[in-house]
């Protein structure tokens, strides 16, 4: 049932506690690492709640009156069980920053998160974490199931009962091996793009699903030629390498290979193929303890 307005807050009983305990106001304010003027403000709003005088001011200090010392009776058990609910959540709050289960697509898990692990860790230390990887259909699955505290999606779409918020972007790029005719090529059409057998993730990645978003934005009715799918980003790597057909990967997770040579990006002329990055946990919730340090982090530059 409601308290009464006649109820005080926990705050004034508390420091009438403490000007009993004390014997002066003054001492009971320093206790409480507020100002004198403040505790001698919130007594007064104590009296004119209950409406009756609950201290005597004397030279000797603050004592309480028989109707004084009466509600600090009535007033100890309240503020006792308050400090055990304070206790209690304090635990509650230990055992949630103990342990940290995170979902991520591969792209976000392989070449990103690692970097955001080394952060986190140097923020809670004692903190557990658990990574559970997978494309971002089976992200967004973890979180709306409550697996995972927090999850991160390259999927320009997400099922509803999802809050998404942007922490970076990353941009695809079309790769082939050092012996297939675009290797030699700076730039090719995306027409020429649109007609080739490429070298797929499965169905529910966010790579997959962010190309042929582009593709479809521009050339309409546009339907992929599937050469191989596979479930892995070096997998597909291996594959391109090996000159089974081109891939549209993530720029993070070809960077080692184009610079090292083995493999080979033309850039598509008139294709957008950036994506955004983007954090995602159940709607109307906010991520709390180590989720909400690791989104902060996630924000950070890449």
């Amino acid at each position: 049932m409601p308290l009464s307005p006649r109820v005080p807050d926990l705050a004034a009983l508390d420091l009438l506690l403490s000007v009993i305990e004390l014997g002066s106001l003054g001492r009971a304010a320093k206790a409480h690492g507020i100002s004198q003027p403040s505790a001698s403000s919130r007594i007064r709003y104590l009296e004119q709640l209950v409406g009756v005088p609950v201290l005597e001011r004397t030279t000797l200090g603050s004592r309480a009156t028989a109707a004084g010392a009466l509600i600090a009776e009535w007033a100890r058990d309240v503020v006792d069980a308050a400090a055990r609910l304070d206790a209690g959540i304090d635990t509650l709050r230990a055992q949630r920053d103990s342990r940290l289960r995170v979902a991520a697509s591969q792209t976000v898990a392989e070449y990103l998160f690692p970097k955001w692990l080394i952060g986190l860790r140097a923020r809670m230390p004692e903190t557990s974490i658990a990574l559970e990887s997978g494309n971002s259909a089976e992200v967004a699955k973890a979180v709306l199931e409550g697996r995972a505290g927090i999850g991160f999606v390259e999927s320009p779409r997400l099922p509803s009962g999802l809050e998404s918020h942007l922490v970076g972007r990353d941009r695809l790029v079309v790769v082939v091996a050092p012996g297939h005719p675009w290797a030699t090529r700076d730039e090719i059409e995306a027409a020429e793009l649109a007609g080739t057998p490429l070298i797929y993730r499965e169905s529910g990645s966010g790579t997959r699903n962010s190309f042929e978003r582009a593709m479809r934005a521009r050339i309409p009715g546009w339907e992929p030629e599937v050469a191989l799918e596979l479930s892995s980003t070096t997998a597909i790597k291996t594959a391109v390498g090996a000159g089974v057909a081109p891939a549209v990967l993530s720029s993070l997770a070809v960077a080692t290979e184009l610079a090292e040579g083995t493999l080979m990006s033309p850039t598509v002329i008139g294709l957008d193929l950036e994506r955004p990055l983007r954090a995602v946990w159940p709607t109307g919730q906010q991520p709390t303890g180590p989720a909400r340090d690791l989104y902060a982090i996630a924000r950070g530059p890449m």
